[in-house]
């Protein structure tokens, strides 16, 4: 039986090699799959890993119709017998009922990748409508680490090396580098404590490398 499953974890968990490690186990053995992602850090129409790996995929913009383009694509006689959704959180809830009916009516494999949480700590409604629909949900087993060693449960958004809570919810950036220049837009990845104390890793050196405060007698 084919299933929606949801593969979810912070940024830097893993997902996007997943995803491509997945289409790749797939084709290996025959499948033939389609791979779709949203505004990925590697530019429109392609799934890219933070190790470096890339694949050529189907762009989804905000009014994409999975079920008329599986349908439409089975009717011309494609093969379609999987799909491999990545960056799924920024699909809308409907298109997430999309892909739920593909499963169930033309019974094709589903596997959905993304982040459960904005950087405000606010569900992804594309998110959101996975964790209600899902055959399975898996929550990956590579820890992104937040700076100070602890398990990253949260992903913050900074600008110009400040932590932001506010904002578009939509920017496109990347996870920020220690040994990269500060980037206008970018991202982190914070456990709980940090996040709500908005202690990102620069601040957290500058506070570390402040001057003791001085004595008093």
């Amino acid at each position: 039986m084919a299933e929606l499953q949801f593969f979810t974890g912070t940024m830097d968990s893993g997902k996007s090699t997943l995803a491509l490690q997945t289409n790749h186990n797939h084709a290996a053995r025959g499948r033939i799959g389609r791979i779709f992602t949203a505004n990925d850090r590697g530019g429109e129409a392609v799934l890219s890993s933070r190790l470096g790996l890339t694949h050529s995929a189907l762009e989804v913009p905000a009014g994409f119709d999975f079920w008329d383009y599986v349908v439409k694509a089975l009717t011309a006689g494609a093969r379609i017998d999987y799909l491999v959704c990545d960056e799924a959180q920024f699909y809308s809830p409907l298109q997430i009922e999309q892909l739920a009916k593909i499963v169930d009516e033309l019974q094709i494999d589903v596997f959905a990748f993304g982040i459960l949480t904005d950087f405000r700590s606010v569900l992804f409604p594309g998110s959101a409508r996975l964790v209600e629909l899902a055959d399975r949900m898996h929550v990956l087993q590579v820890e992104a680490l937040c700076w100070c060693g602890k398990r990253a449960t949260h992903n913050a958004r900074t600008e110009n090396g400040a932590m932001v809570t506010d904002g578009e919810v939509v920017v496109v950036g990347d996870v920020e580098q220690a040994d990269e220049p500060t980037a206008d837009v970018a991202y982190e990845v914070l456990c709980r404590q940090h996040h709500r104390r908005r202690l990102t890793a620069a601040r957290a050196k500058a506070v570390s490398l402040a001057p003791d405060p001085l004595p008093f007698g």
